[in-house]
């Protein structure tokens, strides 16, 4: 969920005309839409947790719908991160961009996550349990935590304190790294990196990437304009056949027949433990592919719309925010307010989402200005004098890159 580029990609998205740019104003404003309703989703589905209000939103719980709201996350960062790589043409550009997207939030909310773990803790150490929360020294959970490895295979599993949903940036992060070899290295060298770095992502991360790679899919099918070509009765089809069957799968109980099924698959070894956030693999697969689908559809329906809906592009600004840091949030809250009433639940979700708010206005929306410092950092540190090596040519683009095919 976390790459957006905001005040970059999206407004060079919105073209007037789809063979000019795929990812016209009116899809870009959906996926914005989908990302604060998944976002809020997910918060919503952790207050629901028992322990924080009672029990009373335990459908939510039984629905898992906020796992099922992070895959969303995977299919629109797997679209977004497809038309960036084709943007920046370069892999040092890709993973400058990449890494400042991710790191200018994450580093201020590992910090947060640590100090507001310590504040909590001596107020109530019971809303701290140990199934919810691992006690880190500092500098591991920011070695742990910026390098994005707390999921990775080939290292023990670490919870960064109370954050746990920092789980899907590990994935996330590894996403990048795969696809940016993919694209911009050739030959023997792309299969050695990525049969290496496959071994050091683990089977865990690999079984959830499909999702992802639908939402790569989805750019590559809207981009090629075949989208655009669709009758509007395909296209509805399409937008309104995701969601419902997504709601059929829930009414049948289709993700616990799967999960019966793994966990038989797995016998008579533990599947959750071994799978831990990669448990529901088919179902999430299933939902990526149900994702891919609607917004496939509402590209086609959403190509003509002009609407530009400020409002909800500042949430949808905050998004990311909201999800790192909502976490520890609620930690805190548990332990300073323990009447569980009404009131209380209503300060669980809006207090958490506010703190996101006020988190990305001082460290997510100021991106661009962030690039730039670091660009003036880089460029001030040069040796002036040293003889410059000479520039690598830019990386092409695997050949079925709709840049490859201008």
């Amino acid at each position: 969920m976390a790459d957006t580029d905001q005040g970059h990609d999206r407004r060079s998205c919105i073209a007037p005309e789809p063979r000019d740019c795929a990812v016209t104003r009116g899809l870009s404003l959906w996926l914005d839409a989908l990302r604060v309703a998944a976002t809020l989703i997910v918060v919503f589905s952790h207050v629901a947790y028992a322990r924080f209000t009672r029990g009373d939103y335990e459908f939510v719980r039984e629905l898992n719908v906020g796992s099922d709201a992070v895959i969303v996350f995977f299919v629109i960062s797997g679209l977004v991160i497809a038309f960036a790589a084709e943007r920046d043409k370069t892999f040092g550009t890709y993973a400058f961009n990449r890494m400042t997207r991710l790191l200018s939030v994450l580093l201020p909310a590992i910090l947060l996550t640590f100090v507001l773990d310590r504040m909590g803790r001596p107020i109530d150490v019971s809303a701290y349990p140990n199934s919810f929360y691992q006690h880190l020294p500092l500098w591991e959970m920011l070695v742990r935590g910026l390098t994005m490895s707390n999921e990775w295979g080939l290292f023990e599993r670490v919870r960064l304190g109370t954050n746990g949903p920092l789980w899907s940036l590990s994935y996330e992060a590894a996403y990048y790294v795969l696809f940016g070899v993919a694209v911009f290295c050739t030959g023997a060298r792309r299969l050695v990196l990525l049969a290496a770095l496959g071994v050091v992502f683990g089977p865990r991360i690999l079984l959830l990437m499909p999702a992802w790679l639908m939402g790569v899919a989805v750019w590559h099918y809207v981009k090629s304009g075949r989208a655009a070509q669709m009758t509007e009765g395909v296209a509805r089809s399409l937008a309104w056949g995701g969601p419902l069957a997504y709601v059929l799968c829930q009414a049948f109980n289709v993700p616990d027949m799967l999960a019966q099924a793994t966990a038989e698959a797995f016998a008579p070894a533990h599947y959750r433990y071994i799978l831990v956030f990669s448990d529901e693999f088919v179902w999430n697969g299933m939902i990526g592919l149900m994702t891919a689908l609607h917004v496939i559809g509402m590209a086609r329906l959403a190509q003509n719309y002009r609407g530009a809906h400020p409002h909800l592009r500042w949430w949808a600004g905050a998004s990311f925010s909201i999800y790192v840091v909502h976490y520890p949030v609620l930690h805190l809250i548990d332990a300073a307010f323990p009447a569980e009433t009404v009131s209380r639940d209503a300060l669980l979700f809006f207090g958490s989402v506010a703190a996101g708010l006020v988190f990305a206005q001082v460290f997510e929306r100021p991106i661009g200005a962030i690039r730039n410092a670091v660009r003036g950092i880089a460029a001030r540190s040069q040796i002036t004098g040293r003889r410059q090596s000479q520039p690598h040519p830019q990386a092409t683009l695997l050949p079925e890159t709709p840049a490859q095919q201008r």
